[in-house]
């Protein structure tokens, strides 16, 4: 007689694939059956959160929900059609528990926390073995996002359903101490009238995709109601904690106008924190919000009360409108940046849209960084040491033709040439033309350095020449310095050194003899 399998209730957590629990992701690679709810069209949430701990030869079970509003021709009505498709979903699972598989079904967030998990347990409990593993709520990670510590010595939290009547949202939240609502998306004009009547909107936070590159933090009284989609939420941090909203927002409804913040374009450095200067470590303490690309922002900790706005690393300009517009309501936004944030980073896309009337009157500066192109010149010795040039091996925003027509001239002028952005996953091509173009006009030795992650965990550094360099172990994380016609390569019982001679033997440019 086959053993039944196990049903494990997984929790996900709120978004963010890295606040998956090592046991979850664990049971997720073992399990014969990896199962997730979807709404009609078909994607799922839960199951790209789970990609990075799925494995091949895995069975899937979608258990799509036959419908998503409240809008339906079945007999039952809305929840008769619900418990019609739970009750088929439930035999799907049972089928497989039945045959002795371990199915892992996926929960955002906790599995006994608003999830459709709940409904699977219940109708499969008595019969199999049900494990939870439990998963760091959306509050959890709204709050985080927030900034602001939610609850301390006796205060108590309150977790309401946005979908309740507005005159008992109102009545609970004047009983409580902090509060998180969520299912808001089409509820959210009246939770915010609530919120207004109770006289807690301006401590009330709007967090949207909390821990996701997609996160928004911004006040409730700043939200435009028409876009607010189901996955977001409203944080009301206790009193002991809570700031006024209106300290950096435009309260509209009292016509009331604060003075307009500050942006600071900072950069962090290339890797190491001893890099990062005492001039941006000050701007980053007395930030209200710090805005940035989440690979970056995950360098910074953020303090207490302060808000962190992450998102991808494609969409600079609506990056720099954001920060604009949260110091146009009165916020000290710092944009962070790696390297130096004039370099190929931030401080190009904020003083751009800056220059645009609609944020004209709000403060712009820059603080600069130690580049990347410093970094890995000093691991090496000094190949930067006279005239050189900086290019981005980057397509995306120019033209190939341009790339390649400046390499060309900087070689032809002799330059030493620092190479940003050489690949991605998308571009695997460039740095073998590049390699092609030095050997051509240069020749195969003339120097070449690799630098990867320079001052990060996993740095290496390579010298070699443009006939030995080997394209395929270049990626995002490195940076390429070409080397000059005077560009030397030195052995010493110290260690190897690379420089490029400051000296010439005329003001022509004819190369003086390295020793």
């Amino acid at each position: 007689m086959t053993t039944p399998g196990t049903l494990w209730g997984v929790g996900l957590g709120p978004g963010d694939s890295e606040l998956v629990t090592v046991k979850a992701a664990r049971v997720i690679g073992d399990a014969d059956v990896v199962a997730y709810h979807c709404a009609q069209h078909g994607n799922s949430i839960a199951l790209g959160v789970a990609q990075p701990y799925l494995r091949d030869g895995q069975l899937r079970e979608e258990l799509r929900y036959p419908v998503t509003t409240e809008t339906t021709d079945h007999p039952g009505g809305y929840r008769g059609a619900l418990d019609e498709f739970y009750a088929e979903a439930a035999a799907r699972l049972a089928a497989h528990l039945r045959a002795g598989r371990s199915v892992a079904l996926l929960a955002e967030g906790d599995p006994l926390f608003y999830s459709s998990f709940m409904h699977m347990h219940k109708r499969l409990v008595d019969e199999f073995t049900v494990e939870i593993i439990p998963g760091v709520t959306s509050p959890s990670a709204s709050v985080a996002a927030v900034g602001l510590p939610w609850v301390e010595a006796d205060e108590t939290t309150t977790i309401l359903p946005g979908t309740l009547p507005r005159d008992e949202l109102v009545r609970r939240l004047r009983d409580a101490d902090a509060v998180a609502i969520m299912k808001l998306g089409r509820t959210f004009a009246t939770v915010r009238e609530a919120l207004e009547i109770a006289g807690v909107a301006d401590r009330a936070w709007y967090v949207e995709r909390a821990s996701t590159e997609r996160q928004r933090v911004i006040p409730v009284r700043d939200v435009d109601a028409s876009s607010v989609p189901y996955f977001s939420m409203v944080v009301v941090p206790g009193r002991l904690n809570a700031v006024d909203t209106g300290a950096i927002a435009t309260d509209t409804t009292a016509s009331r106008r604060v003075s307009v913040g500050e942006v600071v374009v900072v950069g962090l450095g290339p890797g190491a924190d001893r890099w990062t200067t005492p001039e941006v470590t000050a701007e980053l303490a007395r930030a209200t919000d710090l805005v940035g690309y989440a690979t970056y922002l995950r360098r910074v900790t953020a303090r207490p009360g302060q808000r962190v706005h992450s998102s991808d690393n494609k969409v600079e300009s609506e990056r720099a409108c954001m920060a604009l517009d949260l110091a146009a309501r009165g916020g000290q936004v710092v944009v962070v940046s790696s390297g130096d944030p004039g370099v190929f980073a931030m401080a190009t896309a904020v003083v751009e849209m800056a220059a645009d009337p609609e944020w004209s009157h709000v403060p712009v500066r820059v603080v600069p960084g130690v580049t990347a192109a410093s970094a890995v010149a000093a691991a090496v010795g000094a190949p930067l040491g006279h005239d050189f040039a900086v290019i981005s091996l980057s397509d995306r925003l120019k033209s190939w033709d341009t790339v390649e027509r400046r390499i060309r001239a900087a070689l032809d002028a002799d330059l030493v040439i620092a190479i940003y952005n050489p690949a991605s996953s998308e571009r695997t091509r460039q740095v073998s033309t590049l390699r092609d173009i030095v050997v051509e006009t240069a020749g195969p030795d003339r120097v070449v350095v690799l630098g990867r992650d320079v001052g990060g965990p996993t740095e290496s550094v390579t010298v070699t020449t443009a006939g030995d360099m080997d394209p395929g172990v270049v990626d995002m994380r490195t940076l390429l310095i070409v080397g000059s016609s005077t560009t030397a390569v030195v052995e010493r019982t110290a260690g190897r050194a690379v420089f490029t001679s400051r000296r010439y033997d005329d003001p022509s440019g004819s190369a003086a003899p390295h020793p």
